[in-house]
């Protein structure tokens, strides 16, 4: 595994661009930092600082900052599928299958190297969010700073799936521009089935189904947490209420969709003519 993770982290480290782009991916999420600093005043009455309205509180700050992370991940999904687009377009796939490098073990080097960003993005954002509760937070006990860290799991496990897809795509179409296209239709064509579904059955079963989607179970291993935020300061509006938790069927939907992807890629791989 470190072998051929090793292999691909020389490749891209060798990239100017995918280093750029690892580089904003890692640097984007500091940003939950300047939210929580972030100060704004209100037509010169008074300033309203973030950090001092409780939303950084534990343990509702790791729902926050996971959520505003994963907003960032667009920036890698462009070094996946430029992983893929670079290894056709400079014959370089062929290469290494010529160098002795199995079919199999080529779609690993990739995804092994979606893992370790993914992981390290995951440190990386529990790393941030943790000082800034410290900092901010009401609470200090141990109890109440650990709950709910599930969340970091669910991040990490919403990472994969996105990346593998984006792997999957890249795959199919062998040209990083297209491969961006097709999560976009991708996305429409969600919609699109959810809205002929709501038409043809009822919403809450055609809500339920679309929760099975790739790209919508993704997202709902985060929802948002505005709502969340908003039941804390009205805790009288029951119409407010919503299910915000991070689930672990959620998780195994997405995990499914994870393997399926990683599968469908090493097919495709193995059945072209290279």
């Amino acid at each position: 595994m470190l072998r051929l993770l090793n292999l691909e982290l020389q490749k891209l480290l060798l990239n100017r661009t995918s280093k750029i782009l690892i580089f904003v991916s890692f640097i984007l999420p500091f940003f939950v930092i300047l939210l929580s600093s972030l100060k704004i005043n209100v037509f010169g009455f008074f300033t309203l600082e973030l950090g001092e309205l409780g939303i950084f509180n534990f343990p509702i700050i790791w729902h926050l900052t996971t959520f505003f992370a994963s907003q960032f991940k667009f920036f890698f999904a462009i070094v996946v599928v430029s992983m893929i687009g670079n290894e056709y377009s400079n014959k370089t796939i062929k290469q290494n299958l010529i160098d002795g490098l199995s079919k199999k073990e080529f779609i690993l080097s990739k995804f092994y190297t979606i893992v370790f960003f993914s992981l390290v993005s995951t440190i990386l954002i529990s790393l941030i969010s943790l000082c800034i509760g410290l900092y901010y937070s009401s609470y200090t006990e141990a109890s109440i700073i650990f709950r709910e860290t599930e969340f970091l799991l669910a991040y990490f496990v919403k990472l994969i799936g996105f990346f593998s897809l984006c792997l999957f795509f890249g795959m199919l179409v062998k040209r990083s521009a297209f491969a961006l296209a097709f999560l976009f239709i991708l996305y429409i064509v969600e919609w699109i089935l959810f809205g002929l579904m709501a038409w043809k059955l009822d919403t809450d079963i055609a809500e339920k189904i679309q929760n099975f989607f790739p790209l919508k179970s993704m997202y709902k291993l985060i929802d948002q947490p505005f709502q969340r935020i908003a039941m804390t300061k009205f805790p009288d509006k029951v119409d407010l209420s919503y299910d915000y938790g991070a689930h672990w069927y959620e998780m195994a939907i997405v995990l499914g969709w994870t393997a399926l992807f990683v599968f469908l890629s090493f097919r495709l791989l193995k059945k072209r003519d290279l």
